[in-house]
């Protein structure tokens, strides 16, 4: 999710739940729609009002119109270029409080608005909204570089910075005139005006060419599959049938539709008996953006890097790679690449054992196949069956959506100590639902979450958190209110939606962002919550998945959809003998992406056709033909809809060796719901935001440097493999 600047400045800019007779059936209001050429007065704006309401205030989301978006975002920010300019401009000499403290303070009208624009644009992106988002793009980036642009307000942000007055400041505030300082340096500051003036050439176009980017990608994922004969369900779960047909009815058509999202794709690839079958769905879903037409990404990518590529050169770094890694927890991509080789010929190896084995059986059953990339899912839960007698199918029935988030807030609960309870408040859509938050002990709110589980047009595929509103204490203060968006496919009225393993797993992951948020304990908004280094802002999620297998959550909240009865024993027992199973795929298609997003803007300036390069860096690298990438370069969003993870996809794979290291700090200690190391993780990860350099936050909790052993083991694999 993109920033811009102040750094507390974050939405989703581009950049789960039905209820069971064993949850609480929750009353939202839902949004009426005014037509969308109608705005509201300037002073009508809902956008432009202050939040008000229960919990400090709440968005509105049932007075909002795709009208009143342009004229508030336009609004909002000559609001803030005024605000800036005061302090800019001040008599006074640059103190912490006249200068950085009231930074902290500019642009609220405009984090308001541009918090409901984000959330339009990647969850209720319409024919309607599309046109503002690309008017609206460039006119945002040239904003933020006004801000960063300004000579007057950065001698002041530099002079405190290095002022005897830093001495005398708490270690939070210290903290905060690095990033200020840091931030507006690494966004040109420095640079004459001739380089500015490029500079923010640069920005708008590339504002531009990202959402083109991810508006080609939804277009590409509006296509579905419609199966119109029951012989083209064999192999299918009655689960997924069911959906299919949900989706059908949905949009008026008889028959069963596959939709183009993964939620959907990777059950249908897991269990469709139909080889023909399997490889349209495959293609569907990988060829998102290499389409022919007016939806190809493939140019767009080439000049998202070129210009990427200049505006390092102008900003002092050999590469877009050195400049986005420079305040990491990385801090090179020397380092970076470093991890990724190191678990690179581990997993393919792996791959090479995975497909003999499937490849054995699919010989064994009499099918003269090779291996393609539309059988690995489809063998390796056959595979799966075989050796570890665990059927998905088996699994899937006690995993019900509704259950499963009962079960994240009971480890919240123990583990943070928060409880949830259902409230009405205003929707942007009908699926979307919202809890409380309160401290347990001390009955305080600390904030709202909001669910969106559900797949829909206009809602781009994937799961992600947001922040609504960040958690400070500055001035009078206000709680958090985040949300979780999923893409499940909704089922009939009624009927219990019931997900794979991965889902469930991601369903965590992405719960795990939202506690970190909820969490937070600090000042100022932009050390708040998430808004930390990217390759560490996946640690607190990636170590919630842990919890999701522990008999505790598995026997109160895994209980079966028809019978109620928990999860079997000795079915747990399978699913744990098999947790490292198919780890060569998982990791290799992984890397895939995060090797390619790497050389892509280690490459600087050299010209650069997408689909060769990534065809031809493959290859080098030995990429097993039986895998693509995870996320092929003409959809990936996290790396060309925004600079949010270019040349940071290998976040995840450096995040995860801190949460296979913190991990074992509960096991040594003698299981996951240890209290005192529960609360060491409150106190040093989860609360503390970027009140300090994450290495030191790690080392206070466990005591030491992560190691990389523990990830090792974690997928299965020997540090020392070929």
């Amino acid at each position: 999710m993109p920033s811009r600047i102040p750094p507390h400045r974050a939405a989703a800019l581009v950049a789960l739940g039905i209820a069971l007779a064993c949850a609480p059936v929750v009353t939202t209001t839902t949004p009426t729609t005014p037509p969308a050429d109608v705005a509201a007065p300037a002073s009508a704006n809902p956008l432009l009002r202050e939040w008000t309401g229960p919990f400090g205030g709440i968005p509105p989301f049932d007075r909002i119109t795709i009208a009143d978006f342009k004229p508030a975002l336009e609004t909002a920010m000559a609001e803030e270029l005024a605000e800036v300019e005061r302090i800019a401009n001040d008599p006074a000499p640059p103190t912490f409080e006249n200068t950085l403290a009231a930074l902290e303070r500019t642009g609220r009208k405009l984090d308001r608005v541009t918090t409901s624009y984000g959330i339009w644009s990647s969850t209720m992106n319409t024919d309607e909204f599309r046109p503002i988002e690309r008017e609206m793009a460039p006119k945002l980036a040239a904003h933020s570089d006004r801000i960063t642009q300004n000579a007057a307000l950065f001698r002041r942000i530099d002079a405190v910075y290095n002022s005897p007055e830093k001495a005398s400041l708490t270690p939070e505030q210290q903290r905060l005139a690095w990033l200020y300082q840091t931030n507006f340096v690494r966004a040109g500051a420095r640079l004459d005006d001739a380089a500015k003036s490029r500079l923010s050439a640069i920005n708008q176009r590339l504002a531009e060419l990202y959402t083109s980017f991810s508006q080609n990608v939804l277009a590409d994922e509006g296509q579905t599959l419609l199966l119109t004969s029951e012989s083209e369900l064999a192999g299918l779960p009655q689960s997924l049938r069911d959906a299919a047909a949900a989706a059908a009815s949905a949009k008026g058509q008889t028959g069963w539709i596959i939709s183009n999202t993964r939620s959907s794709v990777d059950p249908f690839l897991t269990y469709a008996d139909s080889r023909d079958l399997r490889e349209r769905v495959w293609r569907m879903f990988v060829d998102r953006g290499d389409n022919p037409g007016a939806h190809n990404n493939n140019a767009i990518i080439s000049e998202i890097l070129a210009l990427r590529a200049e505006r390092a050169k102008l900003l002092g770094y050999a590469t877009h790679a050195h400049w986005r890694l420079e305040n990491t927890m990385a801090k090179t991509p020397e380092r970076a690449v470093e991890l990724l080789e190191a678990v690179w010929r581990p997993a393919v190896g792996r791959v090479a054992e995975e497909v003999r084995d499937m490849q054995a059986l699919a010989r064994a059953e009499g099918q003269n196949i090779t291996i393609a990339p539309w059988d690995y899912r489809y063998y390796a839960e056959k595979v799966r069956k075989q050796r570890y007698d665990l059927d998905q199918n088996e699994v899937k029935p006690y995993l019900q959506l509704e259950r499963l988030r009962e079960g994240m807030f009971w480890v919240a609960g123990e583990l943070f100590g928060f409880d949830f309870t259902p409230v009405t408040v205003p929707v942007y859509h009908a699926d979307v639902r919202v809890w409380e938050v309160k401290d347990r002990g001390t009955g305080r709110h600390v904030g709202l979450w909001y669910f969106d589980p559900y797949a829909r047009e206009g809602k781009r595929s994937g799961a992600w958190m947001n922040s609504y509103r960040r958690q400070e204490r500055f001035d009078a203060g206000v709680t958090t209110i985040v949300s979780n968006n999923s893409n499940f496919v909704k089922g009939a009225p009624g009927e219990a939606v019931l997900i794979s393993w991965d889902d469930a797993t991601t369903l965590f992951h992405e719960f795990g962002h939202a506690l970190h948020g909820l969490s937070s304990s600090v000042n100022y908004p932009s050390l708040s919550g998430t808004a930390v280094p990217r390759d560490y802002v996946e640690f607190p999620s990636q170590l919630l998945e842990h919890w999701l297998p522990t008999p505790e959550v598995l026997q109160r909240f895994a209980l079966h959809y028809q019978t109620g009865q928990p999860i079997p024993q000795m079915l747990v027992d399978r699913i744990e003998r098999a947790s490292k199973f198919n780890q060569g795929f998982a990791t290799t298609e992984y890397l895939g992406s995060a090797i390619v997003d790497m050389r892509m803007h280690l490459a600087g300036d050299r010209p650069i056709d997408a689909d060769a390069f990534e065809r031809e860096t493959l290859a080098e690298l030995g990429m097993p033909r039986e895998i693509v990438m995870r996320h092929r370069s003409p959809h990936f969003l996290h790396v060309f809809a925004g600079d949010g993870y270019s040349a940071g996809y290998y976040s995840y794979l450096w995040s995860d060796v801190l949460t296979a290291d913190a991990y074992q700090a509960f096991v040594e200690a003698g299981g996951l719901y240890d209290p005192a190391v529960a609360a060491r993780l409150r106190q040093h990860i989860f609360s503390i935001g970027n009140t300090m350099d994450p290495a030191d936050a790690y080392r206070a909790f466990r005591g030491r440097d992560p190691r990389v052993e523990a990830l090792m083991a974690k997928r299965g694999f020997s540090s020392t493999s070929p």
